[in-house]
């Protein structure tokens, strides 16, 4: 993934220019752009601790519980607009500077997601790409999957084909394969055999 950080970079600029009239629906049910906005700065945040803990060697979990994260997304949504957009200015750039900072042997260090799951903390960066392109489209402001770059729609149909156990054969286009696998609106995908695929559940 030679590419990730400018996908970091590019998703960031996407959700940065969606991040107008917050109090409209996202994508996402039950959730407005403002919580979308407020997921986006505490998954930073969130990140920033998996660095903390790459860089000192000291476990620093991603959130405290689910609970706490589900919490914390609700009551931050609620900070005005204004507030929303430089938070989420300040969390990319301070998320952006501690991955920066890390050496090469810091970088190999063991963490876990928020699932508990072990990886490399080379992992981060990857895991920061996602959250910002995808979310830009769940911010539902016009961007597609279409407007996301190929070799991250490549990389990201691979991510999730290793972590789900419920993804069929797939033919179609790979914008709406990509959104297909990540749970979200798709249109033109079938099996092999030409039949509709089954909706999968949202991921990430």
């Amino acid at each position: 993934m030679a590419r990730v950080d400018e996908w970091i970079d590019e998703g960031t600029a996407k959700c940065r220019e969606a991040l107008i009239d917050l109090d409209a629906p996202s994508a996402l049910p039950g959730w407005k752009r403002r919580h979308v906005a407020a997921h986006l700065s505490l998954n930073a945040e969130a990140l920033g601790n998996l660095v903390d803990w790459a860089r000192t060697g000291e476990e620093h979990p991603m959130y405290p519980s689910p609970e706490a994260r589900a919490a914390d997304i609700e009551s931050n949504a609620l900070r005005p607009e204004s507030e929303l957009r430089t938070w989420f200015d300040s969390s990319a750039a301070t998320l952006n500077e501690a991955m920066a900072a890390l050496t090469s042997e810091q970088w190999t260090t063991t963490i876990r997601t928020a699932q508990g799951v072990p990886i490399p903390a080379t992992r981060i960066p990857w895991m920061r790409s996602r959250e910002v392109l995808i979310h830009a489209v769940d911010l539902a402001t016009g961007i597609t999957f279409a407007d996301l770059p190929t070799d991250f729609l490549e990389a990201l149909c691979e991510d999730i084909r290793t972590q789900r156990t419920d993804v069929p054969a797939l033919q179609g286009p790979l914008p709406d394969i990509a959104a297909y696998l990540a749970g979200r609106p798709y249109s033109a995908v079938s099996t092999p055999s030409g039949h509709p695929a089954a909706p999968l559940p949202p991921w990430l």
